[in-house]
């Protein structure tokens, strides 16, 4: 079948012009007076984690996105001094923007800032405040000390591995994640890691690495962090890590395929529907049809995106894409991409069931780690449940949204305002709603009292480039290579 399938999603990409361009603007210190901290001691306040709490948006780390960190948000409620590495703007990493947009048909497409940001604040005389470190795995906060110490690093493949560059930019020389924040001898400390542990293998598709860390070696690791926190005689809070299958990373690309593929057309030539590859294979076994895909049954990347309109085409884009040398044995592109099992949808592009359930039970067994540490250290440790907050945030997609400080939310891609262009990080109002998930920890485990945040004071985070022109597309269409650089 050599029809071009277009894949338009019709969603109210109206409301992104409501939420507006993000605001270049900083927060000033708050000028109320300090509240009841109870036994919560903001003296010397400490976050350690990855992306999420280093305020990494849309594929990229710049000032203007982390000042607004759930870290830097929770100092201002707290009256905690807070030095965060700052990166001037468009930031490092390649700054996804929207480049065309289509408000009738819902068509969107991205580019990326060509520019690159520099660190701002590198001469500052003390370990930074905010530690977090986009692309830390949990082996990470007590282990590595630098680009190439760090685990993707060490532990990657000689021939394809490359050197993590904010591992540098946050620690620079200075010592790992944890022995920095001991440096500080902090008085309260936020640690949210572990997704990452997670997340490489389910955003591979499960093809690089194939499995998640073990649990047993994320419970040695976690409990070593534990204990190693424990000994700093802060106040600690423990953030639990989310279903990593429930982004828009996950949810955006399978349901338009859903909609957009001509299945009737497709079984009148005698295919079953959409060949993909399970793992391990080459010539595929797996059948995708319109109820999988649009029920989530399989996920598709938001990386097949770049794909998806060849669906019925014989081409072998995706491999010349990958820099494969030759074609894998059995592969065949002079067959319709997809739609023969010798060209099928790549194992790379797709989670099925078997990797699906291995991400959500790898995810229950490490929070299980995690609300275990919290058990162990009663009174000094607390826990923020995210898992269980962003799978109500979830259900309420389908009631209307949830509300904060009036402004409604949903986890859709886009115009959902949770999460950022690359559909994994969240936006600067999504970053306002997790701090005050922490603040309402605190002030519940701690007894204090810390306001929370305003989330409708918070800018939205619409990037557009300056030379945004409203066009027909594909929505959402991203280039080949456009989340080779993302990091967690």
């Amino acid at each position: 079948m050599k029809k071009f399938i277009k894949i338009v999603f019709t969603l109210a990409v109206a409301a992104l012009l409501v939420t507006g361009c993000e605001d270049r603007t900083e927060l000033t210190a708050p000028s109320a007076p300090n509240p009841k901290s109870g036994s919560a001691d903001f003296t010397t306040f400490v976050t350690i984690g990855n992306s999420l709490t280093a305020g990494y948006q849309s594929s990229a780390l710049y000032r203007s996105a982390q000042v607004f960190g759930f870290g830097n948000l929770i100092s201002e409620k707290t009256g905690s001094s807070f030095a965060i590495p700052f990166v001037s703007d468009p930031g490092i990493g390649g700054r996804m923007k929207i480049q065309t947009l289509d408000v009738a048909k819902g068509s969107v497409t991205f580019s990326y800032d060509g520019s690159t940001g520099t660190p701002e604040n590198t001469a500052y005389p003390a370990p930074y405040n905010n530690l977090g470190i986009p692309g830390a795995l949990l082996y990470d906060v007590l282990n590595a000390t630098s680009s190439t110490t760090c685990a993707s690093y060490v532990f990657g493949n000689p021939a394809t591995r490359t050197p993590n560059p904010f591992f540098d930019v946050v620690l620079r020389g200075q010592g790992s994640q944890f022995s920095q924040a001991k440096a500080l001898s902090p008085t309260f400390v936020t640690a949210w890691i572990g997704n990452n542990d997670i997340l490489g293998f389910a955003t591979s598709g499960g093809f690089s690495p194939s499995a998640p860390t073990s649990v047993p070696q994320f419970t040695y690791l976690y409990m070593q962090l534990a204990d190693t926190l424990a000994t700093l005689g802060a106040k600690v809070v423990l953030a639990n890590i989310p279903n990593v299958t429930a982004i828009p990373f996950f949810t955006t690309v399978g349901p338009g395929m859903s909609q957009a593929i001509p299945w009737a057309s497709i079984k009148l030539l005698g295919a079953p529907g959409m060949f993909y590859q399970k793992h391990g294979e080459t010539v595929a076994s797996g059948v995708a049809d319109s109820l999988s895909l649009l029920k989530g049954d399989l996920l598709v990347t938001l990386v097949g995106s770049s794909y998806a309109s060849l669906v019925g085409k014989p081409t072998g884009q995706f491999y010349r894409d990958k820099n494969y040398p030759s074609l894998p044995a059995g592969i065949d592109t002079t067959k319709p991409f997809g739609l023969h099992p010798q060209n099928p949808w790549p194992d790379a592009l797709i989670l099925d069931v078997s990797e699906i359930a291995t991400a959500q039970t790898t995810t229950s067994a490490f929070n299980g780690v995690i609300a275990g540490a919290v058990a162990k250290y009663p009174g000094q440790f607390a826990l923020v449940d995210f898992n269980t907050f962003f799978d109500n945030i979830r259900q309420h997609d389908y009631s209307g949204g949830s509300v904060f400080n009036g402004v409604k939310f949903f986890t859709t891609f886009l115009t959902g305002g949770l999460f950022s262009l690359d559909g994994v990080h969240p936006t600067s109002q999504g970053q306002a709603i997790i701090a005050n998930e922490f603040l309402k920890v605190i002030n519940a485990s701690f007894g204090a009292s810390y306001s929370l945040v305003d989330v409708s004071s918070i800018p939205g985070s619409l990037v557009l480039a300056k030379s945004t022109v409203m066009n027909n597309g594909i929505f959402p269409y991203f280039k080949p290579h456009a989340f080779d650089h993302l990091l967690f």
